[in-house]
């Protein structure tokens, strides 16, 4: 089985080699018919994965905090009505015709119904300029989340590369792991027969026992762990795995030094321009509080119309059109307090992003590291197999003819199978680290890679709702 193929020369890394003893495990081309890649996983997981699909969803409702802003710019109408029984007690005087005085009163007491209707208008003029500095910040809010949706996407690709390799190194071990009960067993049953024939002594019989069952203990481990991974994977990817091909490093997609990659990390990481649109959002937050300072100006149009028949009056009708100025003197100090939290929130966001660009740094290093340490085991752990497979052949020669120990074959059988197994695990290591490489310069996406996917462009939900003045179906239906 191939568990790595190099995309630039073409030559493959095998995981089991030739075991001398049972069996050769033939080498894979590039093509594999009817085989998952590791792309085809990717562009599975970029559409199916729930996390990522939450994450879109949550940019999706970020969106509406422009539309929200903007409607500080827009009138406010609003309509009223009212209506009631009414009952006035009233006291009516008669006055005589000299001296003025009051001959005698009358009490009336009358039902009556009132009722009307009227709508304002109020369209704000200037509010200290909060409503520009809140559409500048729905706008950074949106930006800021746009990048954590990078970020999530990045993790959700390198989660499924990983998934990916897992299961296939999973299955490698697997199957190194099945070989050598087989070569065991088979060894097992040879030491058995040369006992009998009095070439061997018990000692030797128990020490090929206890390897097989050492083997066989070996064997259930790698099968747990393969179903693990087969969970992971479908768990990641959202289908279950079925035949998979070669897996194939991305350096192509790398800057061809450490520099330029420490460069290109602290420059492009979705979580430096997450962090660069916090510090926006938290300064204008502190324009927004200090504009609760300033004047308010509105320009506000009132219309009614009432029926009230207590003054004899039948039908009034009412209309205004005024300015309103508004001068903050004195609020309790709520307005202050804003402001200097919002001015502590600001440090703290532009400390985040010192923070952040550290860490993209310390990762950028930290995979590249990973990723030369990786290339470096191959090459030895490659030696390593050859060896390995040479001193085996050339141990069992020697046990024939009695200068070799039955345990000498038991020892040299298991540093063979150590050997592949830790070329297996550079191998895995080697592509895994070329993505986690791509992932710390930020440029681990279905775009960069080349992926055969319909790209999910956020600015389509923004456009969509920016401008909205009224509405309650979201523009996918709901």
């Amino acid at each position: 089985m191939v568990l790595y193929r190099s995309c630039g020369a073409g030559a493959f890394f095998q995981t089991a080699g030739c075991l001398a003893l049972s069996v050769a495990i033939v080498a894979m081309g590039c093509a594999e018919a009817a085989a998952d890649t590791l792309e085809w996983a990717l562009v599975q997981a970029y559409q199916n994965n729930p996390s990522l699909n939450a994450q879109r969803a949550s940019l999706r409702a970020t969106d509406e905090n422009v539309p929200q802003a903007l409607s500080g710019y827009r009138p406010k109408l609003a309509i009223t009505a009212n209506g009631g029984e009414n009952f006035a007690d009233t006291q009516s005087f008669t006055y005589a015709s000299t001296g003025n005085t009051i001959s005698g009163t009358t009490n009336t007491a009358v039902p009556f119904t009132s009722r009307g209707v009227g709508a304002t208008a109020t369209q704000t003029l200037y509010n200290g300029f909060q409503t520009a500095n809140k559409v500048r910040q729905a706008e950074s809010q949106v930006m800021g989340a746009r990048e954590t949706l990078r970020v999530t996407e990045q993790q959700v690709l390198l989660d499924a590369a990983t998934a990916y390799m897992n299961l296939l190194r999973d299955e490698a071990i697997l199957e190194l792991n099945r070989r050598n009960v087989e070569v065991l067993t088979e060894q097992l049953k040879q030491t058995r027969d040369r006992f009998n024939v009095g070439e061997v002594t018990r000692t030797d019989v128990a020490q090929a026992e206890s390897r097989l069952a050492a083997g066989r203990s070996s064997l259930l481990g790698a099968q747990s762990n393969y179903v693990t991974s087969v969970g992971n994977y479908r768990r990641v990817i959202g289908v279950a795995p079925g035949k998979l091909a070669p897996g194939v490093p991305v350096d192509r997609f790398s800057p061809a030094t450490v520099n330029a990659a420490i460069a290109e990390g602290e420059q492009q990481s979705p979580s430096v321009m997450a962090a660069m649109y916090g510090v926006d959002i938290a300064e204008l937050a502190v324009k927004i509080n200090e504009g609760s300072l300033y004047p308010n100006l509105a320009l506000v149009a009132n219309a009614s119309q009432n029926w009230d028949p207590s003054y004899n009056i039948g039908r009034q009708f009412l209309a205004s059109v005024g300015g309103q100025l508004t001068i903050p003197i004195y609020q309790g100090g709520g307005e202050y307090s804003a402001i200097r939290q919002s001015k502590e929130t600001l440090g703290q966001q532009r400390l985040n992003l010192d923070v952040n660009r550290d860490q993209a740094r310390a990762t950028v290093v930290q995979s590249w590291g990973q990723l030369d340490a990786a290339k470096a085991q191959i090459e030895a752990t490659t030696a390593q197999v050859n060896a390995a497979e040479i001193a085996l052949d050339g141990v069992r020669e020697e046990a024939r003819v009695g200068e070799r120990t039955t345990l000498d074959v038991l020892n040299a059988q298991q540093e063979l199978v150590n050997a592949r197994v830790a070329l297996v695990t550079a191998q895995h290591d080697r592509v895994v680290a070329s993505y986690t490489l791509l992932a710390a310069v930020g440029e681990l996406s279905v775009q960069h890679l080349g992926l055969n996917v319909t790209v999910y462009d956020p600015q389509v939900h923004y456009q969509q709702v920016r401008d909205a003045w009224f509405g309650l179906r979201t523009p996918d239906g709901r």
